[in-house]
């Protein structure tokens, strides 16, 4: 069986394939791949490996419907069209659960960054301000017994308020469309309507997936509800933002500060105002960098391969209507 990657894979999910007969060929241009380019690539494999913004739309699914899988490195599967693959029988998987820490310890690391300054700091470094001392100047904030709001509260959004209530005491509430019981009974989480959520929290961090409902939801309306000290934090998708109107709300001290592992354009111009805005700290997406969290990612992904490659269903789909589909039709039967 012949398995097409958009990047070269972490080491464990590639030895995992080839260990179990798969021919694999890894693209390793350090360009994206153009849409008519990856499908001619997927016309000479039997599954796919995407990483990376490729979108796979059904004109992708049109060509490529010969496809016995498609898994994703990632957890977040919203550049896929997910009824063109349901409509063409191609099971889609991700990789859940193995970056929750990894992810978790990026939007730490942008609140303590946010909250002292800490980018535009080095930055004066660089720069040669670093100078006369002023006890008046440089001055950032504590976040010892703070509000920490999380829009968001699956398993990364639980993972990071456990982080924050032991290192900083913080109060948790939380805004989900469905109660998270688990994290009202081990972190003493609050669950809050959207606006209190907004009005209340000295930090408010971002772990939703994007959908119709998030996207765009923190704009210039919810920018306003929050308070002026408040830092944003967004390590889940940049469309849930609305990146002008929260360059506003940084220049016009509606909130403290803003840390982002994402943008709305990946990736960003170097001229963007977030890059320079003294209490903003940018990252270029690297929530899930970590040698365990990307090796764990490959073996899900080549796991989810090796499943649809057998006939079985993938450990990981998130299409399971394939499935159902093939049973009612008597073409699946496996485990």
């Amino acid at each position: 069986m012949n398995v097409f990657a958009t990047r070269i894979l972490p080491a464990e999910g590639s030895r995992l394939l080839r260990e179990n007969g798969v021919d694999l060929i890894e693209y390793s241009e350090k360009t994206e791949l153009r849409p008519e380019e990856l499908i001619r690539q997927c016309a000479k494999a039997d599954a796919l490996i995407s990483s990376g913004p490729n979108k796979l739309n059904r004109n992708f699914f049109s060509h490529c419907r010969h496809l016995k899988a498609v898994s994703l490195l990632s957890v977040g599967f919203d550049n896929v069209d997910l009824t063109a693959a349901t409509d063409y029988g191609i099971p889609v998987g991700n990789t859940p659960g193995v970056l929750n820490n990894a992810t978790a310890d990026t939007a730490f690391l942008l609140m303590l960054s946010v909250a002292r300054n800490a980018f535009y700091m080095h930055r004066s470094i660089l720069e040669g301000k670093w100078g006369f001392y002023e006890p008046t100047a440089n001055l950032g904030i504590e976040l010892n017994g703070k509000i920490l709001g999380i829009y968001g509260m699956g398993r990364i959004g639980m993972n990071f308020a456990r982080k924050c209530a032991a290192a900083f005491d913080m109060d948790i509430y939380y805004h989900n469309r469905r109660r998270n019981v688990e994290a009202e009974m081990e972190i003493g989480a609050k669950w809050v309507p959207f606006d209190v959520l907004l009005s209340l929290s000295d930090i408010i961090s971002v772990h939703a997936s994007l959908n119709p409902e998030s996207a765009h939801a923190f704009n210039v309306a919810t920018f306003k509800k929050m308070k002026s000290s408040a830092i944003f934090i967004n390590t889940a998708r940049g469309a849930i933002h609305d990146e002008r109107d929260l360059i506003n709300a940084l220049t016009n001290g509606e909130i403290y500060g803003a840390g982002l592992d994402v943008m709305l354009n990946e990736p960003c111009s170097p001229d963007n105002p977030l890059l320079t805005l003294p209490n903003v700290c940018v990252l270029p997406h690297i929530g899930s960098a970590t040698v365990e969290a990307r090796n764990a990612m490959s073996i899900l992904a080549a796991q989810n391969i090796l499943a649809a490659l057998k006939n079985d269903r993938m450990p990981h789909v998130v299409n399971p209507e394939v499935y159902i589909r093939r049973v009612a039709s008597g073409d699946f039967s496996g485990k």
